[in-house]
């Protein structure tokens, strides 16, 4: 009977674990996707990215819903729990994550038909970066790489690094062209949520070593 048990378990664990690189795949496609309307002045792809978020927000309930279903029905060991606790905490990242995305498409739409800037390719390699890191965090989850998650960690210096020099070449351009400070406030948004895209992709990375080692701490 016990095995029986287990073999439910294990297989409902699987079918979460499923659902959570589901839901990252969701989410890298709308950061994708937030930044070709960026670059292509697609407002068409921008709503496409916001409705979009709707089945992201979705997903993360799903999820949770099965994660408290588990607890709650199959009494999970203590590793098992960790990593259903860790996991309940990632999806609320990625779902903020996905609110960054939807924030982009929304500032393209705003933007309208303002021209672009030469800051652009800065905010693009932030994204890239950003995009690496997330996908990168979800391998180091399915291998359990504590050592792997603080690394990918690490690289949010350099998403900073580059936020700030976008911001402060944004504010010089601001100072001597009054007419673009709404199109450089623009981009000081699009900037700021890649910046916050790499935070939650750290907070990420904090849990899958307290999932593969007990120790919940910041990593600095």
């Amino acid at each position: 009977m016990l095995h029986g048990i287990r073999s439910t378990f294990d297989r409902e664990f699987d079918d979460v674990r499923s659902e959570l690189l589901g839901m990252s795949v969701l989410v890298d496609n709308a950061i994708d996707q937030s930044m070709q309307a960026l670059l292509i002045r697609d407002t068409n792809l921008a709503d496409h990215v916001i409705n979009g978020d709707i089945e992201i927000n979705k997903t993360r309930y799903k999820i949770e819903e099965n994660c408290l279903t588990l607890i709650a029905t199959q009494q999970p060991a203590a590793s098992d729990l960790r990593e259903i606790i860790a996991i309940l905490y990632m999806i609320v990242e990625m779902e903020r994550i996905g609110d960054y995305a939807a924030g982009i498409s929304k500032t393209v739409i705003l933007m309208g038909e303002e021209p672009l800037l030469k800051t652009f390719k800065k905010i693009f390699k932030m994204a890239e970066i950003s995009r690496s890191m997330l996908a990168d965090s979800i391998q180091a989850y399915m291998k359990r790489d504590p050592i792997w998650a603080r690394e990918i960690a690490a690289r949010d210096n350099e998403i900073d690094d580059l936020y700030n020099i976008v911001f402060q070449r944004l504010i010089k351009i601001m100072a001597k062209e009054h007419d673009m400070v709404t199109r450089c406030t623009y981009l000081m948004w699009c900037s700021h949520n890649l910046e916050r895209i790499a935070d939650r992709v750290i907070n990420i990375s904090e849990q899958i070593v307290f999932m593969t080692t007990g120790m919940l701490k910041e990593i600095e």
